[in-house]
């Protein structure tokens, strides 16, 4: 079996299950965000059942969109998820700390072999640790927070095999765009993607959560990693010691399977209005920029952080542009802070946010106007995703964006790693 299906066997109490097959699966972590909580439907239909939570403490709420809130509609909803957490019962509440998925990991709740459901799309983030992470709607939560339970149509899983090591200048996010744009935005739906090869055991945590929490632009139910010795290093760092890794068979039967040759990868740029509208970076240099945004569960953690502020060092950001910095936790921006990126990135020009969702998707903190372009970080780009539905969002990398909030124009990061 492949590790997605050795997961679904498990928390269904099988023995074996295949493509296709509908299981009752027992969660592990159950995760709600204030945009898509408590608030809606879940609430009301608990205390119209009757029913209590059926495990606090695997039970998680997250005020992260609407943090800090921009107006009193905004402040409403967060005191909502924050008073529901509190009367039911949830002590796993966590407001203005950062993106959810990020807080998941940090908080010790993505552990390997383990089924994670939540009310983001972006759940898949935790597979980068082993755990089948997957998003859901409110009234699929409503059935979870009852029963602890959910039923799941066993996918089928397509493998990425990426070999090799990445060229300098190039780094998980180009990885990840390189692989949906080869797919396409609905080449993985309702299936898992999973990563592996020497390109990806050698990234550091950070980067390979990049690349998971992006699985859902293709329409994928996850992307999957094999847990190693990185990852469990990070569960001992955060206190988590109890856990059963799972791993796939090296018979595991795919649905497809694609390979790349890491050192040949460039630096990607996803361009409006489709994170599948993939082109090398060269093929949009020059391309003028408005806003730089560098942030969220896709690219706000330390290690992007880290590589933007050693091209930031002692260079200015462009007067054409502006550069906007949000990490993608509170304990993420303590220890930037410590390390004096902050500072770096505050030297050169960078307007330094509280670790929010708010820019990703236009709700404050950045949104943009009308005929403005944007080179961001996070994970999307429709129409009208940060702001006006007359502006532009493009995607890549934290060195591809930090170079260009250097020239205000979108940039080759291999430019600036020439000659060492």
């Amino acid at each position: 079996m492949t590790l997605a299906e050795k997961i679904l066997a498990r928390k269904a109490g099988m023995a074996k299950v295949s493509p296709g097959e509908i299981v009752m699966a027992k969660v592990d972590c159950a995760m709600m965000t204030d945009i898509l909580g408590p608030r809606v439907h879940i609430a009301d239909e608990l205390k119209r059942l009757g029913c209590p939570v059926w495990d606090t403490s695997k039970t998680v709420v997250v005020a992260d969109h609407y943090t800090p809130a921009a107006n009193a509609k905004q402040a409403g909803i967060v005191a909502f998820s924050r008073n529901w957490a509190r009367e039911a019962g949830v002590d796993n509440y966590f407001e203005g700390m950062g993106p959810c998925h990020q807080l998941l990991a940090e908080k010790g709740f993505s552990l390997p072999g383990t089924l994670m459901v939540g009310t983001d799309s972006h759940t898949c983030t935790a597979g980068a640790f082993g755990c089948f992470g997957t998003g859901i709607g409110s009234t699929e939560m409503l059935g979870v927070l009852v029963t602890g339970e959910i039923w799941l149509r066993v996918p089928e899983t397509i493998k990425f095999n990426w070999k090799g090591k990445l060229p300098k200048g190039v780094m998980a996010k180009d990885v990840i765009l390189k692989s949906i744009g080869d797919i396409g935005h609905a080449g993985a739906t309702y299936k898992v993607m999973e990563f592996v090869g020497s390109a990806i055991s050698e990234m550091p945590v950070d980067e390979r959560m990049c690349i998971t929490n992006m699985a859902v632009e293709a329409g994928a139910k996850t992307g999957l990693m094999a847990p190693d010795q990185k990852i469990f290093d990070y569960l001992k760092a955060v206190g988590k010691t109890d856990y059963e890794p799972l791993y796939s068979d090296v018979d595991a039967v795919y649905s497809r399977e694609l390979s790349y040759d890491a050192a040949k990868l460039t630096p990607q740029v996803a361009c409006p209005h489709e994170v599948d509208n993939v082109k090398d970076v060269t093929e949009v240099v020059g391309t003028k920029i408005d806003q730089i945004y560098i942030g969220s569960c896709t690219g706000g953690r330390l290690h992007d952080l880290a590589v933007t502020a050693s091209l930031l060092k002692n260079r200015k950001v462009s007067s054409q542009c502006r550069l906007m910095v949000s990490p993608a936790s509170h304990d993420v921006w303590l220890k930037a802070s410590k390390a004096g990126i902050l500072d770096t990135l505050a030297e050169a020009g960078a307007m330094i946010l509280a670790p929010s969702c708010g820019a990703c998707l236009g709700l404050h903190s950045g949104a943009l106007a009308s005929g403005e372009k944007c080179l961001s970080t996070t994970n999307r780009n429709f129409i009208g995703r940060m702001g006006s539905k007359e502006s532009e969002v493009y995607l890549s990398s934290p060195a591809t964006a930090a170079v260009s909030a250097i020239e205000g124009r979108i940039a080759d990061p291999r430019e600036f790693f020439k000659g060492g």
